[in-house]
């Protein structure tokens, strides 16, 4: 997150942003990595210009680019660089929130059922076969930066170090994740449970499980036929219910969760009878296009 305020160093920002075809590019790449050649065919412009566009948001810090390996040639791929933009006013008094924080590898799930097409890997190697779900039991799993199964869950055990003098105000879960199709569909609809202390907190349906382009953060051994990026999903748990991009996504509010003095349990599901089966994937630090993995955090204020 770019956090700009209204000093002069911040104009390349804003001038980056003052701009429809930017914001245009902006969008394309909220979607999926693109070089310049399949922006400027996109936007019916010319390279040249398109090429400027993308110099004047990568200078303001939106995008980023690498290059990659692609379809036997090696391409100049643009991908954002950060989630969003916030802009804090000198005359506006930041509240100092307070919070402890987890960072959790994807693969250090406690718990897991999954069924093909599955499979992990980590930055360098496949753990295992594909389609073989008893590597998910293999101790090299920790070291997992990807994961995907066509249906099933992995559930992942973290401390609370919620002190009896801190009182919870919120939670906030950051994860990157899509569908898992055999090899790789934009249209692909997989309703996707999210639960914290087997309490469900809401549905979320991906819309596809994206491959159109190498991800920005794509190992260059990992082929183009299979899962490249995901979405990077916000959700918000507070009193009055839980949040999906600050979208309502239920009722489920922190009075409702059973909380354990020692940990959390976090759940990622898609169910046999879900409307639409369509897998899961998650992608942590070194693969999709946010260089992550799942950020847990609760924050709290003192009594």
């Amino acid at each position: 997150m770019i956090k700009a305020s209204a000093d002069p160093q911040w104009l390349p920002l804003y001038d980056a942003l003052a701009s429809d075809v930017r914001l245009h590019i902006i969008r394309m790449l909220s979607e999926q990595s693109m070089n310049n050649k399949d922006l400027a065919e996109r936007l019916g412009l010319s390279g040249a210009i398109v090429s400027m566009h993308v110099k004047k948001l990568q200078a303001a810090g939106i995008v980023t680019s690498a290059m990659v390996r692609k379809d036997g040639g090696t391409h100049k791929m643009n991908a954002l660089a950060v989630p969003g933009v916030e802009v804090l006013f000198p005359h506006v008094r930041q509240e100092t929130r307070t919070f402890h924080e987890v960072v959790v590898p994807v693969g250090h799930y406690n718990d897991h059922e999954v069924y093909p097409t599955c499979g992990l890997a980590t930055t360098s190697k496949m753990i295992g076969q594909f389609d073989d779900p008893r590597f998910f039991l293999d101790p090299e799993r920790v070291q997992a930066s990807i994961l995907w199964f066509g249906r099933g869950f992995v559930e992942y055990r973290l401390p609370n170090f919620l002190l009896s003098s801190q009182q919870l105000e919120e939670i906030e879960i950051s994860l990157e994740i899509g569908s898992e199709a055999p090899g790789v569909n934009r249209d692909w609809p997989s309703d996707i449970t999210f639960s914290l202390n087997q309490k469900e907190l809401g549905v979320w349906t991906s819309p596809g499980d994206s491959g159109e382009g190498r991800g920005a953060l794509t190992p260059a051994w990992w082929t183009d036929q299979v899962n490249q990026y995901g979405f990077l999903k916000l959700i918000q748990i507070r009193e009055d219910g839980t949040y999906l991009d600050g979208q309502r996504m239920s009722a489920v509010g922190l009075h409702d969760l059973a909380v354990q003095r020692n940990q959390w349990t976090l759940r990622l599901e898609v169910k046999e009878d879900a409307a639409h089966v369509g897998g899961l994937t998650l992608y942590g630090a070194g693969f999709g296009n946010y260089n992550q993995d799942i950020v847990f955090r609760t924050y709290y204020r003192s009594m």
